[in-house]
């Protein structure tokens, strides 16, 4: 059993440590506070729970070195950026050789040609565009959706997260829809236009798509930003039904779940969607996003082009689809992101669940391990979540927080957010073991 004096404790002797042993980065967190809104350039670089920002020097392949000159076994890989390695050769190479001839022209290049042929064959969708994120192309998506279906309402799952998209800070608290408080500055009801329903519950969603309002359903197969929750049996089967049935869109957001095998959740598992969003890691960490559609979309978006003003559509930006990141991409798409990648990281992302569920059933806690192809999760709880609200449920922020700090101060890195783990093509089993051994430590300490 672990109590809670003994997570405060494992906390409070992890945090002194932290600070001891990395005055480097005590120091450019010092400086940096000078001009940086909370001393860092983007807030979410204080989300690992450390003292002072951890401030990192160089990456490859899965470690990462920080100012201090700690080494790390790197299972967050810029929080699926660089799922696939940091720094790929094969796309330094590319970005290298760009970098010459101009990063931006606001027309296409040759790499546009590949890379739009290799996301049609691997992804099974003919048309395809560019944006700078994931956040980018899930907010051209809904807008095409609503656009071209002429219904204002988006269906999401309770506890999704589809990036910075306005509609989707929406989530069911005891069965009423809640905006999300961390949603700064809103000025209108998002709820007008969005519907939140539980991952799962099939009666919900076709009660949600009868009403005939709803323009799209935006998911991932898999929802990984809440704790996973997996599909249940045939259930995604018939989320696309009941898409076609009712004239709803369905949307598969695949940023995460691209670490399913080659070809994300959709080309393993299927069903095929109506349109498919991949942001992350499809350019090797450069930011850049991408997203895909049938025939018939391509068509009905058309046809709404044809009946609105040309000219601004509110859609993309002037970097979209810049040269730098287009030839990213193709490197990425065509020498990284290979069924022999996959073939490295599947097996080793089970030897990496089989391990720590062993560690954990060996210090005798009733918690369960869980894994989307190369994305694994260890989650403090025996039974593995329905639904985002059971997802919350079983979350233990202290718990978590001791876990990330202990591992960090011993040389390995996780998700700052749950227990997430990714296992990239150049992890090895020495770092796998290596996980295990110091997630043992940390479990032997609190448990005393």
């Amino acid at each position: 059993m672990i109590t809670d004096q003994a997570i405060a404790a494992m906390i409070a002797a992890e945090q002194d440590r932290y600070v001891t042993a990395n005055p480097g980065s005590a120091a450019l967190a010092r400086d940096a506070a000078r001009h940086w809104h909370r001393g860092v350039p983007f807030h979410w670089m204080l989300d690992w729970g450390t003292p002072f920002p951890l401030f990192a020097e160089k990456a490859e392949g899965a470690r990462l070195w920080d100012v201090d000159g700690h080494c790390y076994d790197d299972f967050c890989l810029g929080d699926t950026g660089s799922m696939f390695g940091h720094s790929p050769a094969p796309v330094a190479a590319a970005l290298a050789r760009q970098a010459s001839r101009g990063l931006t022209y606001m027309l296409p290049t040759e790499d546009a040609v590949v890379v739009a042929d290799e996301l049609a064959r691997r992804f099974k969708l003919p048309y395809w565009q560019v944006t700078s994120s994931a956040s980018e192309a899930n907010r051209a998506v809904i807008r095409w959706c609503r656009g071209i279906t002429g219904r204002d309402k988006v269906l999401v799952f309770n506890g999704c997260y589809h990036g910075a998209v306005d509609d989707v800070f929406v989530d069911l608290r005891g069965g009423v829809p809640e905006l999300r408080k961390s949603l700064v500055g809103q000025v209108y009801d998002v709820r007008e236009h969005t519907v939140v329903i539980e991952f799962n519950d099939l009666p919900a969603l076709e009660a949600a798509l009868a009403r005939g309002d709803v323009a799209c359903v935006l998911a991932e197969p898999a929802m990984t930003n809440v704790g996973m929750v997996m599909p249940q049996p045939g259930y995604l089967e018939a989320l696309r039904a009941a898409c076609t049935r009712h004239g709803t869109l369905l949307v598969w957001d695949e940023t995460h779940t691209i670490s399913t095998g080659y070809g994300g959740h959709t080309a393993t598992f299927g069903p095929l969607p109506d349109l498919f969003v991949l942001g992350k890691p499809v350019a090797g960490g450069v930011p850049c996003a991408v997203y895909g559609f049938t025939a018939e979309v391509a068509q009905r978006m058309e046809h709404c082009r044809e009946e609105g003003e040309k000219g601004h559509s509110g859609i993309g930006t002037t970097l979209s689809a810049n040269a730098l990141a287009l030839a990213a991409m193709r490197a990425c798409l065509t020498e990284v992101m290979t069924p022999t990648a996959y073939a490295h990281m599947l097996p080793l992302a089970e030897e990496l669940a089989a391990k720590t569920g062993d560690v954990i059933e060996q210090r005798g806690l009733n918690w369960h391990v869980t894994h989307v192809g190369s994305r694994g999760e260890f989650i403090c709880d025996p039974v593995p979540a329905r639904n985002g609200s059971e997802a919350r449920a079983k979350m233990h922020g202290p718990l978590e927080h001791a876990l990330h700090l202990f591992l960090i101060n011993r040389g390995v890195l996780i998700a700052p957010f749950h227990n997430m783990t990714l296992v990239s093509p150049a992890t090895t089993s020495a770092q796998v073991d290596r996980l295990a051994e110091v997630l043992d430590d940390c479990l032997k300490t609190l448990i005393g």
